[in-house]
């Protein structure tokens, strides 16, 4: 990967480190739903009438939209808003890698590989570990679990959709998950929230919202694909364990949320049994024997 590729991939999963501070700081104003809506809302129009139409079937635009926009990123805010710190949900939120690989069994008949399932193993249990001290905060913590499953089952859709530009599919995505948010955050958290939210707004939570807007899903989703695009999948995903390192490095320090071991402890399992499921070993090639030659005559 060249040098300015690769400044690229750190600076994209920095941005998504940093993007669960601005979720945070967004979330002291705007109730979750309201916020998954306005963020999609936003990161959609006036850009899906500048992108052009999609360039996959709708049915996979309408499945990402449905289980990322609506399902994934609602149940991650309701989680925040619920108590989850930000450094964790972006450490948590990694177990989507486990739920990919078995949607990919039971959706797609793949069979994963035995170090897949060693790798997913180790992860689970980096889960678990992080989990054993939720405490009274078990339910937000299972509000992320929720939101890195529909991930997962989005991964799929992805997968199956293969975008060829993966910034107007994120346009139309968006697209189609504003319709359903703000109906959801009229019916759900109801008008009147809204309002009083909107009547309070501050330049904080609103410099939070174009963070997430901006640069988080156009900026971060178009320099993505834009690596995928030159190098595979295979190449960048791994890049994407700097997510939950650069959130918990911006959540202690700009947050003041504070490290505890044991969260560091399921933080190496998670990441190293994710990255061992990634890593294919090349086969060795054995030393086979020259084949044996005649001996030339000699003196004939």
């Amino acid at each position: 990967m060249r040098p300015r590729d690769l400044a690229l991939a750190v600076a994209v999963t920095a941005a998504w480190g940093v993007n669960f501070v601005m979720i945070d700081t967004g979330l002291a104003l705007f109730p979750p739903l309201m916020f998954n809506a306005l963020r999609f809302t936003l990161a959609a129009f006036p850009a899906v009438f500048l992108v052009g139409r999609p360039q996959v079937p709708w049915r996979w635009v309408i499945a990402v939209g449905l289980a990322l926009g609506v399902t994934k990123f609602s149940l991650l805010f309701a989680g925040m808003a619920a108590g989850m710190p930000a450094g964790l949900s972006s450490l948590v939120l990694q177990s989507q890698a486990v739920f990919t690989v078995l949607y990919a069994v039971l959706l797609l008949r793949e069979r994963p590989r035995a170090q897949q399932v060693a790798g997913l193993a180790v992860a689970f249990a980096g889960i678990v570990v992080v989990g054993s001290r939720m405490g009274s905060d078990l339910g937000a913590f299972l509000l992320i679990i929720g939101a890195a499953a529909a991930w997962g089952l989005s991964n799929i859709a992805t997968r199956k959709a293969s975008p060829p530009d993966t910034l107007r599919f994120m346009v139309w995505v968006s697209a189609v998950a504003s319709g359903p948010l703000i109906l959801l955050t009229l019916v759900i958290e109801g008008p009147s929230r809204d309002a009083a939210a909107l009547a309070h707004l501050s330049l904080k939570p609103v410099l939070a919202l174009a963070y997430v807007v901006v640069v988080a899903t156009l900026a971060g989703f178009g320099g993505w694909g834009c690596l995928i695009r030159r190098y595979g999948a295979a190449t960048v995903a791994p890049f994407s364990m700097l997510v939950p390192i650069f959130g918990i490095a911006a959540g202690a320090l700009m947050l003041g949320e504070r490290v505890h071991p044991v969260d560091v402890a399921g933080g190496v399992l998670v990441i190293g049994g994710v990255l061992l499921g990634l890593v294919r070993y090349a086969p060795v090639a054995r030393n086979r024997p020259l084949p044996s030659r005649p001996d030339r005559a000699v003196g004939r």
